[in-house]
């Protein structure tokens, strides 16, 4: 699990809660910090828009290789089934890593983070399965894409079209809409988010769950995190 700009891998669980669902599901579950930037701030080095501010150059690509080079040399793990979680900077990651460590990851979610705009920057050689999970009315990284207060920061895509490139790579037919809906935010009423699903993918598996009406960092349900597994638990690699 990789936490957002500023945040901590500790402060970070606390918002996200996997913990419990590890210990119910068996799963192991490591969840690591970003560097110290120059204003004290925790990051990822993701993307060009998201988020070396300070342009450190540090290799965050390299340090999450090694964090599984270590808990694979200390536990079982198995290699079909690796997974990455972000939010916000920890998103925007999870979609690096997806991207250039597509030989050892079998799926990724992003809640509110994006991948790179120019989808050609994205160089996965193995179909990877992708979740995005993004709140409409998020004012910090936009649904409809944009760019972080950083004024030489590069753009970010829209959410859709981050998932269109996963579905481009995962050679995948068209985005329904499928009907189903989740809970995730407990701040409004009701299953409020929408999911959508590619048809047909050759391999891996792409969705979009819209959080309608939902923030940056929305309240979570104490269940948002079950149908999340249940999305990854569902792809291994083949």
């Amino acid at each position: 699990m990789f936490h957002g700009y500023g945040s901590t891998a500790v402060s970070h669980e606390a918002y996200l809660l996997f913990t419990a669902l590890s210990d119910e599901k068996g799963f192991l579950y490591a969840y690591a910090d970003g560097t110290l930037d120059t204003t004290y701030q925790r990051f990822w080095n993701a993307t060009d828009a998201c988020c070396d501010i300070y342009g450190s150059g540090v290799d965050d690509t390299a340090y999450a290789a090694a964090i599984l080079d270590d808990v694979e040399a200390k536990y079982a793990v198995d290699p079909k089934r690796i997974f990455l979680v972000g939010h916000s900077n920890g998103g925007f990651m999870v979609h690096r890593l997806a991207c250039e460590l597509s030989g050892r990851i079998a799926g990724v979610v992003s809640l509110a983070g994006m991948n790179w705009k120019d989808p050609s920057r994205c160089h996965a050689q193995s179909r990877v399965a992708v979740l995005q999970i993004h709140g409409n009315a998020d004012q910090v990284i936009h649904y409809d894409g944009g760019r972080v207060t950083a004024p030489w920061m590069g753009e970010y895509p829209s959410a859709h079209d981050t998932v269109a490139t996963w579905a481009a790579i995962d050679g995948c037919g068209p985005l329904v809409a499928t009907g189903e809906t989740h809970d995730i935010d407990s701040a409004i009423p009701g299953a409020e988010t929408t999911v959508e699903r590619y048809q047909a993918c050759q391999g891996g598996a792409v969705e979009i769950w819209t959080v309608q009406g939902g923030p940056h960092q929305p309240p979570l349900t104490a269940t948002w995190s079950e149908p999340v597994w249940d999305f990854l638990a569902a792809h291994p690699r083949p």
